[in-house]
């Protein structure tokens, strides 16, 4: 398991000691896949000597994910119509279905499918949202070195933990 320098500023909704000066702080800084984290104050991530700030550059992917209105508008259009036909498809049905009954019985009866709402033009309309995008940091190299030697230390110490019972005891006998 190798850690990527990057370090993507988040807010916790609990203070925790500052990895730096240890004062209650809730900027976290995490990996993508939170493997690493650790809290720091605001102040610290300012620090050229702590982290340095990535400048975000004008994604592609960005780009791609995010619709130009025309794009939005002309999609509402056709979901607007596509709701219209299947409501009067509906509709046509419960005439078909009303007209069957009236049929088959001359006392109508209260269907209870004619007291259904239609659905609201804006209810399954899918929404476009930007990406969240926090800001990206980079950790100083003496400061990355330190956050390697902790994982790299807890998972000797996970390895130890595991390979302890398989070990040979004590020996009890004493030796004459």
């Amino acid at each position: 398991m190798s850690l990527q320098n990057v370090y993507y500023k988040r807010t916790a909704a609990t203070a925790k000691a500052c990895y730096i000066c240890y004062k209650p702080s809730t900027t976290v800084l995490a990996t993508v896949d939170t493997t690493d984290f650790l809290y720091t104050c605001p102040v610290h991530l300012t620090d050229p000597g702590f982290a340095t700030r990535v400048k975000d550059h004008d994604n592609d992917d960005t780009k791609k994910l995010s619709a130009s209105a025309e794009e939005i508008a002309r999609v509402k259009q056709e979901w607007e119509e596509k709701q219209k036909r299947m409501r009067e498809k509906q509709k046509q049905k419960q005439k078909e279905e009303k007209r069957k009954e009236d049929d088959k019985q001359k006392v109508p009866e209260e269907s209870s499918t004619s007291d259904k709402k239609p659905e609201a033009p804006g209810a399954g309309q899918p929404t476009v949202s930007p990406r969240p995008t926090h800001e990206r940091y980079v950790l100083h190299r003496h400061i990355f070195n330190l956050r390697l030697a902790e994982h790299r230390k807890r998972r000797q110490a996970a390895q130890a933990k595991t390979l302890a019972p398989r070990l040979p005891g004590i020996p009890s006998s004493t030796m004459s």
